[in-house]
C-alpha cells in the first residue's frame, strides 16, 4: 500500500495533521475508531472514504511507528 497517494499533510487543514486526501478526516480519527471497536464496514458507511483510504491510514500509522525513536531511561 502506497499511503503517500492517499494521505496528505496540509497546513491549512486540521493544523497540518495527516488526513485522507480530499477530506478533513484525520488519520488519527480513523485509527481511534478502529481502536474503539468500529468495524471497517461501519467506518466506510459513516464516512466518505474508501477501503483503500482506510488501509492507507493503517499503513501511514505503521510507518510512523516504525520511524519512532525510543531511548531507554537509565534506572
Amino acid at each position: 500500500m502506497n499511503w503517500q497517494e492517499r494521505i496528505v499533510i496540509e497546513p491549512n487543514i486540521l493544523v497540518g495533521k495527516p488526513t485522507v486526501k480530499g477530506t478533513r478526516i484525520a488519520v488519527e480519527f480513523i485509527i481511534d475508531l478502529l481502536a474503539q471497536g468500529w468495524s471497517t464496514e461501519d467506518i466506510l458507511a459513516n464516512y466518505q472514504i474508501t477501503s483503500d483510504d482506510l488501509r492507507a491510514c493503517l499503513s501511514y500509522a505503521g510507518e510512523a511507528l516504525k520511524a519512532e525513536k525510543v531511548y531507554p531511561i537509565p534506572a
